[in-house]
């Protein structure tokens, strides 16, 4: 076992452009998703302890429940399930909460899938990727994409995965205006369910590339959470003044992403924005590319 406290990176998830293609029967939405994970997210520390303890500290911490609600404990209790009691003593999780919550960027997800991650590696079990998508999938419909965590089109509810080879680390800044969205309402709000997939992806996944095949393609959940929440347009509006070759919202909203031709040019319009909004939440950031390592300790 190893017993030091170890560090795992949280990858913001963003959907550059979601498709609603049907309905199943259980009232689970199909999708198609065009997915990337960026550098800025949460970060999930992990140590062996004489108890299980989880706190939580960062900007968003009175955000987060403590509760066996939070996926963070869920992954825990579920990853222990699946290994055995014996070779899985009591660890100490603390989360730094960087990521607004209920934002549709994936956040709880990912910090439940750097809790499986890395709770494997202290634990030193032996479980395979698909068994990781197993109990992921059990989580939330997101977590198997965390688990993932690199550029990747989602099919089904999420849980169909093809990853994305040759794509580009994209500048993007990401903005919430305060509103948190819930997902199953926005879901409830769709006009229509059975929209067309996903074009195929350019040749060249890169800034260029991928701005101009987002101009033809969607986030059939944008108008419905617009409509709930109109601040979703005012953080559309910011980024689009400050210089976004392209802006929408990323999943279920309300925090919605600017696309930047370099990280330089992400940096100074973030503070652009945050010059206007210093309430609001900012990040500039870069997505991972499609050869990155995102499970090596943070």
């Amino acid at each position: 076992m190893n017993s030091g406290a170890r560090t795992w990176a949280a990858h913001a998830k963003i959907n550059l452009a979601l498709h609603v293609t049907g309905r199943r029967d259980d009232g689970y939405h199909r999708i198609e998703s065009l997915a990337v994970f960026t550098r800025f997210g949460d970060r999930v520390e992990t140590e062996l302890a004489d108890s299980d303890t989880f706190s939580v500290s960062g900007r968003y911490a009175s955000a987060v429940p403590l509760d066996d609600s939070n996926l963070v404990l869920r992954a825990r209790d579920a990853l222990r399930k699946e290994a055995g009691l014996q070779g899985t003593p009591p660890v100490a999780i603390r989360l730094e909460k960087n990521l607004p919550v209920a934002a549709g960027i994936g956040g709880g997800s990912s910090d439940a899938a750097a809790v499986l991650r890395g709770l494997i590696r202290i634990w030193n079990l032996d479980i395979d990727n698909a068994v990781l998508a197993r109990i992921g999938l059990a989580l939330g419909a997101d977590v198997p994409m965390c688990l993932a965590a690199k550029p990747l089109i989602a099919r089904g509810i999420g849980e169909e995965l093809s990853m994305v080879p040759d794509f580009s680390s994209l500048g993007l800044v990401l903005v919430n205006p305060g509103t948190a969205v819930a997902t199953a309402d926005v879901f409830k709000a769709l006009a229509r369910r059975d929209n067309e997939g996903l074009p195929p992806l350019p040749r060249v996944l890169d800034f260029h590339g991928v701005r101009n095949w987002l101009e033809i393609t969607r986030n059939d959940l944008e108008p419905a959470a617009l409509a709930m929440q109109p601040a979703i347009g005012r953080a559309l509006s910011q980024l689009t003044r400050a210089g976004a070759g392209f802006a929408r919202m990323s999943g279920s909203g309300a925090t919605c992403f600017g696309l930047f031709e370099t990280g330089n040019v992400a940096k100074r319009a973030a503070a652009e924005i945050r010059g206007r909004q210093p309430d609001w939440f900012v990040a500039a950031t870069r997505s991972l590319t499609s050869e990155a390592d995102p499970h090596g300790q943070d």
